[in-house]
């Protein structure tokens, strides 16, 4: 009996951006499984927060597919993609500081009663329900986000992206300007969310936490997918050497790998 492969939760293919002569991202394939993370890494310009804009709906592609499910979709703005369940995280977290979580969860998707005025009690019930799932030690529900920690913030943004049932999750920069015990956090959370069958696109420019999270690493270079590969079959090393120098470990030459070595 022969099996069917599933296919990837997420597939971009053959994806193309460019900013006036600028070629931000060239001809990008990349997937993403459910229950997947993979690190998407690179020097600044590199193309990886271009090539999830485009994922996001927040900038189109001049060329290439989005696949969900195996199906080809049209993303062409952010509400595309939450209809697909992508949901961003951004580095920002683009929350309302002066709102508390609840108001945050249901920030634009507000729930109302029956009169048409907005239904705090139930929004609160159902934010408790998702924080319990994600951190049972939250207790500030009526307090104003801008007064929570970092990694609670963190929380209270991954609420609303697990509440409105993302299937796949971008996470830009997750754990930048976090302390050591929020970091850990942040980083349970993510497994949590991969354990929960989520598939998760994770922005990072710390190694450590691509290496603690990631499945597999995809590595970019001036808008090109220099490769992707399983975690386990490299080294951090190697990672920061495509990094810098654009080409896989062993189309490197001695003399670029011994260059790197001084300036490491």
């Amino acid at each position: 009996m022969t099996t069917v492969a599933t296919p990837p939760l997420i597939e971009m293919r053959d994806i193309n951006v460019a900013f006036g002569g600028v070629h931000a991202v060239s001809n990008v394939s990349i997937d993403l499984h459910a229950g997947e993370v993979v690190g998407l890494v690179g020097g600044n310009g590199a193309g990886k927060s271009t090539l999830m804009r485009v994922l996001s709906g927040a900038h189109p592609a001049d060329s290439g597919e989005i696949l969900v499910d195996g199906k080809p979709v049209s993303i062409t703005n952010p509400r595309d993609a939450k209809a697909h369940n992508i949901e961003t995280i951004y580095q920002t977290l683009a929350l309302a500081d002066n709102v508390d979580a609840p108001g945050n969860v249901f920030l634009g998707r507000e729930l109302t009663t029956r009169l048409g005025s907005l239904d705090d009690s139930s929004m609160e019930a159902e934010t408790r329900k998702v924080m319990g799932r994600l951190n049972p030690n939250f207790t500030r529900f009526k307090m104003a986000v801008h007064s929570l920690s970092g990694g609670q913030r963190q929380a209270v943004a991954i609420a609303r992206a697990v509440y409105f049932n993302a299937k796949a999750l971008i996470m830009d920069e997750p754990t930048a300007a976090l302390g050591p015990m929020e970091t850990a956090q942040v980083r349970n959370l993510i497994r949590q969310l991969k354990g929960e069958g989520i598939g998760i696109f994770l922005i990072s420019h710390d190694i450590h936490d691509v290496f603690d999270l990631s499945d597999r690493v995809s590595v970019m270079y001036h808008g090109r997918i220099v490769d992707t590969v399983a975690k386990d079959s490299i080294t951090p090393d190697e990672i920061v050497s495509m990094i810098i120098l654009g080409k896989r470990p062993e189309e490197a030459t001695q003399k670029e790998l011994a260059q790197l070595e001084l300036h490491t």
